[in-house]
């Protein structure tokens, strides 16, 4: 007598059980923020950060992490914005941790137009970068919003720092790429890449603290004369 599956698929979508006489429907897997964030982009006409923020639904903290430390990896530009982009990012970490369901952004901030052009390009770098990290099998789970708060916040402070060193700036804007990324995506192992990094970045800075030091001196007593 031919054995008899205890599950038979009878159309794309659909699992029937023969012991129980019902269909069950296969839930499809999640689709990914980076596809949804790619087709809003996509859209005709203008996009406000406020939209964006829309889209992201619980994914807010995710995209607005990615938002503020994108542009901080452009040589050049992020001399000026590093300092913004950090302390809004140790806010934002701050509003994680202290497990707010969506962070506070100010309506005149939410109205400004997106540029779509330099986001996407960001976007594309970024995840060229991401697959090298994608594993085959990987866990995809909800993270802790206050370990991922303060290693936010923490990486946030690093970015803020002016400091005359190769990378200074792009490092902890290169990490909290990577936090957000994990935000957004739900994945555990990327977290915990960036904390590592985040760990290495401040390491880092303290081995150089005697040339941070005197380079502040140094600037101190230019604007003094």
């Amino acid at each position: 007598m031919p054995a008899v599956s205890s599950c038979v698929r009878d159309s794309p979508g659909i699992r029937k059980s023969p012991d129980f006489g019902h269909a069950e429907r296969v839930q499809p897997p999640p689709k990914p923020f980076f596809a949804t964030l790619h087709t809003l982009l996509d859209a005709e006409g203008e996009i406000t950060l406020g939209e964006l923020l829309d889209a992201a639904g619980e994914q807010t903290y995710g995209l607005l992490v990615l938002l503020l430390a994108l542009p901080n990896l452009i040589p050049g530009l992020n001399l000026g914005l590093a300092p913004v982009g950090g302390a809004g990012l140790m806010a934002l970490g701050a509003q994680l941790a202290w497990d707010r369901p969506h962070p506070w952004v100010p309506q005149r901030i939410q109205a400004q137009p997106i540029h779509k052009g330099r986001i996407k390009n960001a976007l594309a770098r970024l995840e060229f970068q991401l697959n090298r990290l994608r594993l085959r099998g990987a866990v995809q789970r909800p993270l802790s919003h206050r370990w991922m708060g303060g290693v936010i916040a923490w990486t946030g402070f690093l970015l803020a720092i002016p400091v005359p060193l190769p990378f200074g700036n792009q490092l902890p804007a290169a990490i909290l790429c990577l936090l957000g990324a994990a935000l957004l995506e739900e994945r555990p192992t990327w977290a915990w890449i960036g904390a590592a990094a985040s760990l290495g970045n401040t390491l880092y800075f303290a081995f150089s603290f005697d040339l941070i030091l005197r380079a502040f001196t140094k600037a101190f007593h230019v604007l003094v004369k």
